[in-house]
């Protein structure tokens, strides 16, 4: 029973862990190892222990293990956020708005992947899995105010990285 209930509560979040990995990644596949890594890892702690809440303690292994992986490959992540699994359907719609679209979302990606680590986790943890400055703060050990920061510095650092991208195709 105890594995079965493992799966059914930690299989809900695997998108959330997912996004999560594609953002410390710099590719589809590094994602993937990094989310059989999280869950791997997730349940045999979670033969010792249960956490109470499973979304910020899956996210806290995810990280923890990606950077394990970049710590043995000596170099700093290079994340590339993806747009989610509903970008290789087929066009339902303006195919020339979903191109702009997608040239948005590139920018985006690539100033992302430009910013510190400490501001992408934070900014990747809040604005994209959704989780509140007091969990990430708790998921990084800091305090819910240098979150917070980080968060701050790394949307003004952004809009200046996103206006360059926009100037210099002007």
């Amino acid at each position: 029973m105890g594995d079965d209930e493992f799966l059914q509560e930690a299989l809900t979040h695997v998108d959330m862990v997912y996004n999560l990995a594609r953002r410390m990644t710099s590719s589809r596949e590094d994602a993937e190892d990094l989310v059989q890594e999280t869950y791997a890892r997730a349940l045999k702690a979670w033969r010792r222990e249960r956490p109470r809440h499973m979304p910020p303690w899956l996210a806290t292994i995810c990280l923890n293990a990606a950077r394990s992986l970049h710590r043995r490959r000596k170099n700093r992540p290079a994340e590339v956020l993806h747009g989610g699994l509903l970008d290789d359907l087929p066009a339902a719609g303006d195919t020339s708005e979903q191109a702009l679209a997608e040239l948005e979302r590139d920018a985006v990606r690539r100033a992302l992947a430009r910013l510190p680590v400490e501001q992408r986790e934070a900014i990747s943890l809040m604005d994209l899995c959704g989780f509140t400055a007091a969990q990430v703060g708790k998921m990084l050990g800091v305090s819910r105010n240098t979150i917070l920061s980080r968060v701050h510095r790394g949307h003004k650092r952004l809009a200046v990285l996103l206006e360059e991208v926009v100037g210099g195709e002007a």
